[in-house]
């Protein structure tokens, strides 16, 4: 009987240890999720995170690296000068909104160029030529394809496609639902199919 006392003890005492170190954990988390972005070591490890995925969400809006590079830096400049008021958990969803919103100003002041497909150098050099013409001819009708495409449905298509984000993910990045990017997507893919003949012929 008082070796059961004891062993219940124990492991009463263990899990009120565990329990503890919850809680601090815990504690720890929340506190750091509501620092403020002002704090320069959160503000470099908020661009080292996120910087990419503002940076190609410019991109596949706007079509010109150049140009998504100075506004996702922008971006982050904005959240610098408004960093008393942007915590840490709400940082990304800033930036995001911040960037849509510089990228629609660019919008209104100028046209901007679309232009997403690289070109690559052909992988072997005794490609026939007419082969070769075949295959730039079809990349650029894609990519004017893809550049005619509304631009929230171009944005979904290019970070699946190219980021191999999954529609959970891009719905998360976006703050719209699974759904919504699922139909997006559809549409896309069917206009795409409808304006390129060839793609009806291959995967994408």
């Amino acid at each position: 009987m008082y070796l059961m006392i004891v062993l219940t003890g124990q492991v009463q005492n263990q899990q009120v240890v565990v329990q503890n170190k919850v809680n601090t954990a815990q504690k720890v988390l929340i506190t750091y999720s509501m620092k403020s972005t002002c704090e320069e070591h959160i503000f470099q490890s908020l661009y080292t995170k996120h910087i990419k995925e503002v940076r190609n969400f410019l991109y596949y809006k706007c079509g010109n690296y150049d140009l998504a590079q100075d506004l996702a830096q922008e971006s982050y400049i904005k959240m610098w000068e408004n960093c008393a008021t942007v915590i840490f958990d709400s940082a990304k969803g800033f930036l995001f909104t911040v960037a849509n919103r510089l990228f629609l100003n660019k919008v209104r002041r100028e046209k901007v160029e679309l232009s997403f497909i690289k070109e690559k150098p052909p992988t072997h050099n005794n490609e026939h030529p007419e082969f070769l013409m075949e295959e730039q001819e079809f990349k650029s009708k894609l990519e004017a394809a893809i550049s005619d495409l509304p631009e929230k449905q171009r944005t979904v298509f290019l970070m699946n496609r190219i980021d191999n984000m999954s529609y959970k993910e891009i719905a998360t990045t976006l703050d719209i639902s699974v759904k919504t990017v699922e139909k997006r997507m559809g549409t896309c893919l069917k206009t795409l199919k409808n304006n390129v003949s060839e793609l009806r012929m291959r995967k994408i």
